[in-house]
């Protein structure tokens, strides 16, 4: 049912789909002193001739490696209503995870703490919008937890290691396929307690044409402070070099500036329309400079967020040119 899964957007939203079709749950896991840098992502893709496969890809951020671990479709199970996931012996949820990939480099359980999921209402249901109850998105996106405490260890490669204290961070994605052009960017390790930014830009397909849409969300210390397409924000600057991310944007009340250094990062698997195989590089160690001002000047975050997921992908002079939104 539709209307059940939209406003569940950390459920499965692939029932009854055969085809064209992909999902995706990103669980980002860091431990205490930020040694250990790492991405697990279960999920599902439904090619477009009925070709099909499960996978967990795998991302340490401290070496750059990755391993894209392949299931048949079988291997896979999804609630509907709520984040509860199987994929072979491995079983994420909202609670915690627990890794068991054959010739994998994790092993063990994690236990999740207090997730801040993206506040969803009937008129916005989570990060999106109200773009959340278009049907023909070619990708829909979740914050299901912006900053939450980790316990439990893992064996990484042999070795038991602790990630008591840690942080992790949960969001999602399912749809036709990522976007052509976008930039993605998360961090929950700053130096001011319960902050965590989200932010992505990319091109959106939209009837006939396309647009540049973005959403940005800043958790601080209990407050969400929103800049998005669907609530009248806009982007005053984005620009892109190998360099850094420079973005700001703003809204009747506030402004917000990010500036990312760019890091090298591993290679990972995003879909396509025809394939779950386009790669894209992904850095788990960029650094965010953030700063977020009342329109009159008053400063009320300076920051700096550590051990970032930065994603910069496609034709990026679509991103930086600015497509308008359609009106038709």
């Amino acid at each position: 049912m539709r209307t059940l899964a939209t406003l569940h957007p950390e459920g499965f939203h692939g029932r009854g789909r055969t085809r064209s079709f992909f999902e995706g749950w990103y669980v980002k896991l860091v431990s205490a002193d930020r040694a250990h840098r790492w991405a697990v992502i279960p999920g599902v893709f439904l090619g477009p001739k009925g070709d099909s496969e499960a996978f967990v890809q795998v991302l340490d951020g401290g070496t750059r490696r990755s391993w894209y671990h392949r299931f048949e479709l079988s291997a896979f199970s999804g609630e509907e209503g709520r984040f509860d996931v199987r994929v072979g012996e491995s079983h994420f949820t909202s609670q915690g995870v627990s890794l068991q990939l054959a010739d994998g480099p994790l092993r063990g359980e994690l236990h999740f703490s207090a997730l801040k999921p993206w506040p969803v209402t009937v008129r916005s249901p989570g990060v999106m919008g109200w773009y959340a109850w278009v049907p023909f998105m070619e990708c829909y996106h979740g914050v299901l937890g912006f900053s939450h405490e980790l316990s439990g260890s893992l064996d990484i490669e042999g070795k038991r290691v602790s990630f008591d204290g840690g942080l992790g961070y949960l969001e999602k994605d399912w749809g036709a396929a990522f976007p052509a052009a976008y930039v993605w960017q998360q961090t929950n390790h700053f130096t001011a307690p319960d902050t965590c930014l989200s932010a992505s830009v990319a091109v959106i397909p939209w009837l006939f044409t396309s647009f540049r849409g973005f959403v940005v969300g800043l958790w601080h210390q209990g407050t969400l402070y929103r800049f998005a397409t669907y609530t009248g924000a806009r982007v005053d600057r984005l620009e892109i070099d190998d360099a850094e991310v420079r973005w700001t944007v703003s809204d009747r009340r506030h402004r917000l500036e990010l500036r990312t250094e760019r890091r090298a990062g591993g290679l990972l698997h995003a879909p396509t329309r025809t394939q779950m195989h386009r790669r894209i590089e992904e850095s788990l160690d960029a650094v965010v400079q953030v700063r977020l001002t009342t329109l009159n000047g008053k400063v009320l975050l300076e920051d700096t967020g550590a051990c970032a997921g930065l994603e910069v992908s496609g034709d990026l002079k679509r991103l930086t040119g600015g497509e308008r939104p359609s009106r038709g």
